[in-house]
């Protein structure tokens, strides 16, 4: 009976350790995206496109932009070959976690050319990496300026 015991103790202690390294400080994933934003300051194309999981979705302002990763990196490749894509700044995000410490989610507000912007995102843990599974960028609009607005998109 002892043996049974101490073999349940040593096995809640290493699943409980295992669970430990999954945990990921929100810390490590505000510096994957800013660095990702960086990367398109900086028109380094293969960092950029390394943060994105292989079946990622990157969905764009304009309602006919929803890009897979390869459909995203053609629409791209212009942009960074210029040497400067887009500089967009984060300034306020938030990430969250599921429970298994796996999936992550997030939003952020962003300073850019348009103004500010908001994106959410979704990031996922594969063999100890962190990638963007999907990241949705939108533009924000001040209520008090809807009406407006409704009328230019017409």
């Amino acid at each position: 009976m002892p043996k049974q015991i101490l073999f349940i103790l040593a096995l809640t202690f290493s699943l409980g350790a295992c669970q430990n390294k999954t945990k990921t400080d929100p810390k490590d994933l505000n510096t994957l995206l800013d660095n990702w934003h960086l990367a398109a300051s900086h028109a380094d194309i293969d960092t950029y496109f390394s943060a994105f999981a292989d079946n990622a979705i990157y969905i764009g302002t304009d309602a006919s932009e929803r890009w897979t990763k390869q459909e995203f990196h053609s629409f791209c490749k212009p942009y960074f070959a210029k040497g400067k894509a887009w500089d967009f700044k984060a300034f306020d995000r938030k990430i969250y976690f599921s429970e298994d410490g796996d999936t992550a989610w997030f939003n952020e507000l962003l300073n850019t050319w348009m103004g500010v912007c908001r994106a959410s995102g979704v990031l996922t843990l594969k063999n100890g990496t962190w990638k963007i599974s999907q990241y949705h960028l939108s533009v924000t609009i001040k209520n008090e300026k809807m009406k407006q607005f409704l009328e230019i998109k017409q």
